[in-house]
């Protein structure tokens, strides 16, 4: 339906479907604002990294002279060379944004001696990885032995890789470096030739593991060159254990590692475009809608420990310091981007807002700079900085792109018409039809938004206002005219007419405060202001680790876990909870003795974003059903010296997991890894203090069907209790253990390895 409010000179209709396109990063500025802010505290953090630090696993594989030591901490523990992929995306996204000359001659810099490294392996490599030549060698030969983050052994090589791919793409499409260009297609054809010798049954073995999105790089290098071999190869690379359940509209996602799938699906989403392909474009839409929908919580995060947790039950997500990763929302905007402009639909929009709002402009510290990994939900928990010298993790990596880039979609448009989508201080500069917009804001503390005109020749075009869900009786001002709107089908108010430089929109709105609950259904809520999440600050307490050391888990925050039963809860025989708070300005408000602020704004303290309702019995008997189950883990977690998680990606990586003919999964609500051959960990155990290393299982088994090594002994003060293991007497602070089958019996699901001190 078409209805038109014909105005005087104005025209307000709902406009009309037309291809959505992205304008360039280098066609829309900042304003002085938070985006802007958070704009320049990354480029300060940019440009405190070292070029050379950042090559030196390139110059290493490649066999040439090392101009500085490489990094440590990830980069030099088998990660070697992601973060200088990264580095590539983000010196060429923020050049494009600001302009600032010092990050081109980096970025000119490190596509200069990137080219040198390949042109010495003479056969379009280069990369990063460790013993990187002798790991493709085995590859392309069929050596194939992978599990979800470990390939021969190797560290999610393909997800190495995929970031310099990447970076050389970016770098071509934000400054046109030709020599980027060139290496691309090198390395893109060396990648071709290494998976020619293998059939299909062996390419989606090597997709077991980790590995970005290796088809989206490959269709954009179909994009760049109109090159066939490149979009066979892309679909080659789609995974098939995650896309044909995802074709069935079937939900598979319960426990796999979250930030893995993300990119399978970005790439999914790009080939369908290429192909005109709509069923695959409904698989990657279908899988959109669960994550955003069913699997994120208020401020757009999704996962918990870096896996999907059951739509059903967010308990263990509340309960620990491990909340949702920046990662994901990073490919979670990129996805929401592809299919707004894909599919004309601005509801996608409603959740890029909210999570660059709430997930990425809170994950960097506003004054000091850093990038958090983890953003608990667990009430009165916090979260850990990066800092440039020590922190080399996967989120400092998408952390130094994330606020690069907040200008891609505060404006898109089609062929003559303008669409403001966020309400960003910003000027737009489309040269093209010699059209530019300032837009002025202080939103979200005031809830308007001016549109200035600047055109070189009066001209008729569109210029269409995102009206989103959030925003009450909404109304845009002319030149001072005031006009009513109601909500439009696609979301959009369109004003319509010929427009002169000095026009000037108004755009007013009003907006509330709702209280949204987890997604399971369960009693716990986040009070939302518009598309704002609030939180309280709750202490300043044992911060530990606040900004992170160089060491492996540094990115995981060190503090005491306080009791959930101490939490402030929300108590009300009506359930009217809203009402307990108050405004007090500035977006600011009082609940009881707590204040309630933006989330964005929080930092170096403990906060409680999650708040639990209860009327009052209910409350009495969870504080009395809470405390002894509170009081056993906290009494555990106590005497734990150290432990690893069986089959999540992170702990075991940390714990320096190796392993044949192995297997991961997620079964009983339990993470688990089981072998046919052998298995193996390296926990700590500090000044010896553990004495006991207790192995949990899922499956009954019997202990001569494995062997038991710790520091290369065969051990045999072994008890075992039903599913559950106990190995006593320990007296060395390195323990590294090997469990191998025997009898040709496969071992048991492993869930568990807990060093404790008793």
């Amino acid at each position: 339906m078409k209805i038109k409010y014909v105005l005087s000179f104005l025209v307000l209709t709902f406009c009309a479907e037309a291809q959505m396109q992205p304008f360039a990063l280098q066609e829309v500025k900042l304003k002085n604002g938070i985006f802007n802010n958070a704009q320049d505290v990354d480029l300060k953090y940019i440009l405190a990294l070292n070029p050379d630090k950042l090559l030196a696993p390139y110059l290493i594989d490649a066999g040439l002279p090392l101009k500085a030591e490489r990094y440590g901490n990830w980069e030099s523990s088998g990660l070697d060379g992601h973060i200088g992929g990264h580095y590539l995306s983000a010196l060429a996204m923020m050049y494009a944004s600001t302009g600032n000359a010092e990050l081109k001659q980096r970025l000119d810099y490190m596509i200069a001696e990137l080219a040198r490294c390949q042109a010495k392996n003479g056969n379009g490599y280069v990369g990063g990885i460790p013993q990187g030549k002798v790991f493709w060698e085995r590859i392309h030969k069929g050596d194939i032995d992978g599990s979800s983050f470990g390939l021969n052994n190797t560290w999610v090589p393909l997800y190495n890789i995929h970031k310099l791919f990447a970076g050389l793409r970016d770098t071509y499409e934000f400054t046109q470096n030709q020599q980027a260009k060139q290496i691309l297609i090198g390395l893109g054809n060396w990648f071709i030739e290494l998976i020619k010798p293998l059939n299909e049954e062996k390419i989606q073995q090597i997709l077991r593991t980790e590995h970005g999105g290796m088809n989206e790089v490959f269709a954009d290098l179909n994009i760049l060159t109109n090159e066939k071999k490149y979009l066979e190869t892309a679909q080659k690379l789609n995974h098939q254990a995650v896309l044909n359940p995802l074709l069935q509209k079937q939900d598979k996602l319960t426990g796999l590692h979250a930030n893995t799938q993300i990119p399978k699906v970005i790439g999914f989403e790009k080939i369908a475009t290429l192909t005109k392909n709509e069923e695959l474009s409904s698989a990657a839409q279908y899988f959109w809608q669960n994550v955003s929908q069913t699997r994120s919580v208020a401020f757009g995060g999704n996962s918990m420990r870096e896996h999907f947790n059951p739509v059903n039950d967010f308990s263990k997500m509340l309960a620990s310091n491990q909340g949702p990763e920046t990662c994901n929302s990073f490919n979670m905007l990129r996805l929401s981007k592809a299919l707004f402009l894909d599919k004309n639909d601005a509801s996608y929009l409603d959740f890029y807002e909210r999570t660059l709002y709430n997930h990425i402009l809170s994950s960097q510290h506003p004054e000091k700079g850093g990038f958090v990994y983890f953003t608990p939900i667990r009430p009165n928990h916090y979260r850990v900085y990066s800092q440039p010298n020590t922190s080399m993790w996967c989120c400092v990596g998408s952390g130094i792109e994330n606020h690069t880039k907040y200008g891609e979609l505060i404006y898109s448009h089609s062929e003559n018409d303008v669409f403001v989508n966020l309400f960003i201080p910003s000027t737009l500069n489309w040269k093209e039809k010699g059209i530019q917009i300032e837009q002025n804001t202080d939103f979200p503390y005031k809830n308007e938004s001016e549109l200035m005109l600047k055109i070189s020749k009066s001209q008729i075009f569109a210029l269409n206002i995102r009206q989103p869900k959030w925003a009450e009786n909404f109304e845009v001002l002319v030149n001072g005219k005031v006009f009513q709107t109601s909500k439009t089908g696609n979301n959009y108010v369109s004003v319509n007419r010929k427009w002169k430089s000095g026009d000037k929109i108004m755009v007013r709105f009003k907006t509330t405060t709702q209280l949204e609950n987890l997604p399971d259904g369960s009693n716990w809520s986040a009070f939302v202001h518009g598309p704002i999440v609030l939180a309280a600050k709750t202490s300043t307490t044992d911060l530990v680790g606040l900004f992170a050391d160089d060491s492996r888990m540094g990115h995981e925050t060190k503090g005491p876990l306080y009791p959930m039963n101490k939490a402030y809860a929300l108590v009300d025989e009506k359930g009217d909870f809203k009402s307990k708070i108050k405004p007090i300005g500035n977006l600011k408000f009082s609940l009881d003795s707590l204040t309630l602020q933006p989330f964005f704004e929080i930092h170096d303290a403990r906060y409680q974003m999650y708040f639990q309702t209860f009327n009052k019995t209910a409350f009495e008997n969870y504080q009395a059903s809470i405390k002894q189950k509170e009081a056993e883990q906290l009494a555990l977690e106590a005497r734990t010296i150290d432990k690893v998680n069986c089959g999540e990606q992170q702990p075991e990586v940390d714990h320096n997991y190796k392993g044949e003919r192995s297997n991961s999964g997620y079964d009983d609500e339990q993470f688990w890894r089981n072998t046919r051959s052998y298995i193996s960990y390296q926990l700590s155990n500090k000044n010896k203090r553990g004495k006991v290393l207790i192995i949990s299982t899922l499956d009954d088994f019997k202990l001569e069907n494995i062997s038991i090594i710790i520091n290369e002994k065969p051990i045999e003060n072994v008890s075992k209790e039903n599913k559950t293991i106990q190995i006593k007497d320990l007296d060395s602070e390195k323990i590294n253990i090997k469990i191998s089958t025997k009898n040709n019996v496969p071992s048991p699901r492993f869930t568990e390895f807990r060093v404790v001190t008793d």
